[in-house]
């Protein structure tokens, strides 16, 4: 099975830069590699930070882009985006009973959980005990699963990007739920953090995607202001099979050389001059 992780595009209304780039520009190029190389893929699932500044006209330009994609894509909402704008451009998006996306869906033999973090007018992320009680009903009745959010759900030890984390009392909420239900969750998968960081929490493993725009740097000094630039985007490939996963991150905008080499041992090494 594979699926494509992308994260934090940013879109804006068409014309207008974020941070000096083009997220129009850089999602097409995202999406024409996955089409390209991995067309292959059951979905293509998208962790919020949808647009910058959630104007309308942004999710509509969104729309008509993933009109035209061929994998199934998944779509969640960040920080950045407002909720009800996003829900009036894709009036089909699922839904829980209290409005919030968060929705689930079976693929292959495990339940992919998609959860919605965000509040309004802050950029932390929350998860009260309202959206936490439709996830144990998820957890619940799933055999194996899969979580993905937009914000990290675990202190990272960057001080300026753990300001903006889930917030502490969701993130002792949500770790009780994960603390309960190890034995049957997979991975955890976020975005928000705008770099590949991989680890593990409550015995799980996680991973957050490089943005398809600007990137942070991991600063672990600094409490306050969040680094970051226009270094090179990404976006992450997961190869699962069964209960195991393989991710390779993909640096889709890069246009230098490639070399090529053998695998052979005297492709690498070294020569030495006849005597």
């Amino acid at each position: 099975m594979k699926i494509i992780h992308i994260s934090d595009i940013h879109f804006t209304i068409p014309g207008e830069r974020m941070g000096g780039l083009n997220p129009h520009q850089r999602l097409t190029q995202a999406l024409a590699d996955v089409n390209e190389n991995h067309s292959d893929a059951l979905r293509i699932v998208i962790t919020g930070d949808l647009t910058h500044w959630a104007e309308r006209e942004a999710y509509e330009a969104l729309r008509e882009v993933l009109m035209q994609q061929i994998v199934p894509v998944r779509l969640m909402i960040g920080n950045h985006d407002d909720r009800a704008t996003f829900l009036s451009v894709f009036p089909e998006q699922e839904t829980d009973a209290l409005g919030f996306v968060n929705y689930s869906e079976e693929i292959g033999d495990s339940a992919f959980i998609y959860l919605d973090s965000t509040q309004p007018r802050t950029h932390a992320g929350h998860f009260g005990a309202d959206r936490c009680a439709w996830l144990q009903a998820e957890l619940e009745k799933a055999k194996n699963a899969r979580i993905f959010l937009h914000h990290n759900p675990m202190e990272i030890k960057l001080p300026a990007e753990d300001q903006i984390a889930l917030v502490a009392e969701d993130r002792s909420r949500f770790k009780v739920l994960l603390e309960a239900y190890k034995a049957k969750i997979d991975y955890i998968h976020f975005g928000h953090v705008h770099a590949p960081i991989h680890g593990t929490y409550c015995g799980i493993p996680f991973s957050s995607v490089p943005s398809t725009c600007n990137q942070s740097y991991p600063d672990m000094k600094e409490p306050k202001l969040l680094a970051g630039g226009p270094m090179d985007p990404a976006y992450h490939v997961f190869l699962i099979q069964g209960r195991e996963t393989i991710i390779h991150q993909i640096p889709f905008s890069w246009d230098g050389p490639l070399f090529e080499t053998g695998a052979e041992w005297e492709d690498w090494s070294k020569p030495v001059a006849a005597e």
